[in-house]
């Protein structure tokens, strides 16, 4: 019998979790789901005799251990600093694993050991990364089988709000990580654009003006990370441009980058929060730091202004109450009560390739759209796409049609030919238009 163990049940599980119980039921094999909470765990799992629930903090190494031991796979939905626990314990008794978050230095360098050990360690096999590796490849090597020359390539992606839940003035809602969302961008930005390598400082992430359309609204862009990296695992050196990035409303990058100016996002100064309210801690802040002339200069924005005002500039009413914190702390304390996804909420996962590319001197641009909704506030757009690639690749690898063994990200088509036609079963298709002359 199979024996699938799931390490972690957070936001982004909730669909994996119930993938996981349908194939117990349909392959008769064994599931274990492990969290730190088991009370919320058991909340989400619906009582199968082939499916256990378990109590394990993470940093129990002799219970992680023990749990890993009896598996055939592990997926780890842990945060992504905790995987190279999950890693080394794989390694030591033999098993494969699979995450959704990017490769780490950690991982990369256990690589020959995995190889030589002849298990399949992937990462990166989530949303974004993950299905967008995965259809981008797919559509690369569909571009080069007929003879073309990619010359430009942008992949966004975004987690948003479905339109009839959007009822805020920043139109989104969180449906994964909040603490992800507050830390989003702080590293900046590096990519390529017409030849030339562009570094964005995270001040300057959030630009209102790089706008593109997917389906029938417009979107604001920002550039994710360092896209460089994924140049030559693309295999795309002749592109001129190479740009990986987040989707968001364009009123939402507006409001982000008054926070980051306002250093609402700051993690380094420490505010006592003990029987202070939040327009309290916002006047102290603003004070502390010299921003009254800044904040008084958003405050003239309509837009700007609601924005503050909804997250509680001018509460006075409800306290913060979490002793010393820092301003990243706050907002995501705000961020999660003000941009909750309510239980008849839907929130969208929108993802899209734009590819230029020349055939015979003739230029063409393809544009290859995914849309996604959610269908409530638990079985989210963002946990279905997250969730159920790592489902499914375990699926795969058990049932022996996924067969390479080593570390891996989903980039080759013994891995994304299998994972996307499983993914299309479940309604996650791309819908593509080529224009000719198209350029980027």
């Amino acid at each position: 019998m199979k024996h699938i163990l799931l390490l972690g049940a957070g936001k982004s599980a909730t669909v994996l979790i119930r993938y996981l119980q349908q194939l117990a039921i349909e392959k008769h094999w064994r599931i274990t789901i492990a969290d730190g909470n088991l009370a919320a765990l058991r909340a989400k799992v619906a009582e199968h005799p082939l499916v256990s629930t378990v109590e394990l903090q993470i940093e129990n190494a002799a219970g992680r251990k023990a749990l890993i031991a009896e598996a055939d796979i592990v997926i780890s939905m842990m945060p992504p600093a905790l995987h190279e626990w999950v890693a080394l314990d794989c390694l030591a008794l033999h098993k494969h694993l699979l995450t959704a978050s990017y490769v780490s230095e950690a991982i990369k360098a256990l690589s020959k050991e995995i190889a030589d050990k002849q298990l399949l360690f992937l990462c990166e096999m989530g949303l974004d990364p993950g299905i967008d590796h995965m259809s981008a490849m797919q559509l690369i090597a569909r571009i080069r089988a007929e003879g073309g020359t990619i010359t430009a390539f942008r992949s966004h992606c975004g987690g948003l709000v479905a339109p009839e839940s959007d009822d805020n003035p920043w139109h989104y809602k969180i449906s994964w990580n909040p603490r992800n969302v507050v830390t989003a961008g702080k590293a900046g930005a590096v990519f390529k654009e017409n030849g030339a390598i562009s570094n964005v400082t995270y001040p300057n992430l959030f630009n209102t003006n790089h706008i593109v359309e997917a389906g029938d609204t417009s979107y604001a862009w920002y550039p994710n990370r360092d896209s460089l990296g994924y140049i030559p695992l693309y295999q795309l050196e002749e592109a001129q441009t190479f740009i990986r990035t987040t989707l968001r409303h364009p009123a939402f990058c507006a409001g982000w980058k008054q926070l980051v100016d306002l250093q609402l996002t700051d993690e380094s100064y420490l505010y006592q929060t003990d029987g202070v309210s939040y327009a309290a801690f916002f006047e102290q802040h603003f004070a502390t730091h010299q921003l009254t002339s800044r904040v008084n200069e958003a405050l003239a924005n309509d837009a700007l202004r609601e924005q503050l005002l909804f997250l509680g500039l001018q509460d006075n009413a409800s306290f913060i109450n979490r002793g010393q914190c820092s301003c990243a702390d706050i907002l995501q304390q705000l961020l999660e009560t003000k941009l909750v996804l309510h239980p008849t909420d839907k929130d969208m996962i929108v993802m899209l390739h734009e590819l230029s590319y020349t055939i015979h001197e003739q230029s063409f641009l393809v544009k290859s759209l995914l849309e996604v909704k959610g269908e409530d506030h638990l079985q989210t757009a963002m946990a279905k796409t997250v969730g159920l690639p790592l489902g499914i690749a375990a699926r795969l690898i058990l049932e022996d049609r996924i067969t390479v063994r080593g570390l891996h990200l989903p980039l080759i088509p013994a891995i994304y030919t299998p994972g996307l036609q499983e993914l299309n079963y479940y309604g996650i298709v791309f819908r593509e238009t080529t224009t000719a002359a198209g350029v980027l």
